[in-house]
């Protein structure tokens, strides 16, 4: 483990989110060193859990094998408090009173109904910071609606872009409106917080995830603004370089990306495909030109490339000067090279699921990257230490309060 000083270490944040978004962003921030108190109903959860309660799914621990719930709340310390008693809502407002900053992406009108607006944080820290994460803002006409990943990603106009020419715009299905949104939420609320050190002013920070997301493709209305009409979707295809796609290889569901993106690499890749004549074609020199037999270019390369490994196949065509690489599975990825000598996964042990792969994140500081220093809380598992320690809650009073089913 590291000797480097954590970053964010003394900085505490009320975590009042779930699913992917939201506990993305608070894990950014727990990663670097913030003292993170994810909060959790005792019977309404943090629903990448799970959704199933009771019975077989309670004997076997289901809610605690989530792997998306596992990877996103690590570092954190877990509570398990019902807001939606009036004591559970005391002891969220008594935890607040102790903390830097409120993270919350719950659907519009939930925090109202809990009492944990930024009105009633701010009445007991007066500094505290609020970033909220609604699909379509705090306000404006859809600042009602509820938001998912898919809805985000509709709203965002990025399915126009992706798909197949002759076909209906196309969903990625990878809720990348989540991702998208809670990179943005931890870069905002870095901000709030350097400005709540430099002034000691808190504030509220509102953060609409389709707005996020529309960065992934805002060159579709930048386009439709400047030409009266969208790009036009290319599925593999691009808009400038020809031939670029991907192209199967000998093996079940084995594939290479290879794109022509200097001039130079054209000819060579014409001989390699046994077509001297395209080589010596001076109307197909440039990518313009190759766009008019743009399907039999890639019917040609797919060909070459079906009988050959994905690694042999692109040393053979970056021996032609090809832009090539081998597709990765997930398989391929915990077993990577680059990803092992850069120290990219390490192993943690957790309760109910044993030890497993974790990521760490993309950056390292002097060479050294920022370790995990706990996996993800298992329902509750720091709600007697939270209350005490932040609190001064006496243990018979705890007790008390999880006997009326306050507490988890």
């Amino acid at each position: 483990m590291s000797a480097r000083p954590l970053a964010l270490r003394g900085v505490r944040i009320l975590d009042l989110t779930m699913g992917w978004a939201g506990p993305l962003a608070s894990r950014y921030l727990a990663d670097e060193g913030a003292e993170v108190v994810k909060i959790e109903g005792p019977g309404h959860f943090d629903w990448w859990r799970g959704w199933d309660l009771g019975g077989k799914a309670d004997a076997d621990q289901t809610h605690e094998k989530s792997p998306n719930y596992n990877y996103n709340n690590r570092n954190k310390r877990g509570v398990a408090i019902d807001l939606t008693r009036p004591e559970g809502r005391a002891l969220a407002l008594k935890i607040a009173q102790t903390c830097d900053a409120v993270i919350e992406n719950q659907a519009t009108g939930v925090m109202a109904k809990l009492g944990l607006t930024y009105e009633a944080l701010k009445a007991v820290n007066p500094s505290i910071i609020m970033l909220s994460m609604p699909g379509f803002g705090a306000e404006g006409p859809w600042s009602a609606y509820r938001a998912y990943g898919s809805t985000v990603e509709q709203s965002s106009g990025l399915p126009q872009l992706t798909g197949r020419p002759e076909d209906p715009p196309a969903m990625c299905h990878i809720a990348y409106g989540d991702a998208a949104g809670g990179m943005h939420a931890a870069a905002a609320l870095l901000v709030a917080l350097f400005h709540r050190r430099r002034t000691g002013e808190g504030q509220r920070v509102d953060l609409a995830q389709v707005e996020g997301l529309m960065q992934f493709g805002i060159h579709g209305p930048i386009t439709q603004a400047m030409t009266g009409a969208p790009p036009e979707r290319l599925g593999r295809r691009h808009p400038v370089h020809v031939p670029h796609g991907v192209f199967p290889c000998a093996g079940e569901d084995r594939w290479i990306a290879a794109a022509v993106t200097e001039p130079d690499a054209w000819p060579p890749l014409a001989r390699l495909l046994g077509r001297e004549d395209w080589a010596a074609d001076p109307a197909l020199a440039a990518p313009e030109g190759r766009r008019a037999i743009e399907d039999e270019i890639e019917a040609a390369l797919a060909a070459f490339t079906a009988g050959l490994e994905p690694q042999a196949a692109a040393d053979a065509l970056r021996g032609a000067g090809v832009a090539a690489a081998p597709t990765v599975r997930s398989a391929d990825l915990l077993d990577d090279p680059l990803l092992a000598a850069r120290g990219f996964w390490v192993e943690i042990e957790r309760a109910h699921v044993g030890r497993k792969p974790h990521p760490l994140n993309p950056w390292s500081f002097d060479g050294v990257r920022t370790p995990i220093r706990s996996p993800a809380p298992t329902l509750g598992e720091h709600t007697d230490a939270v209350l005490t320690e932040l609190l001064g809650l006496p243990a018979e009073e705890i007790a008390g309060l999880r006997r009326e089913g306050v507490l988890g």
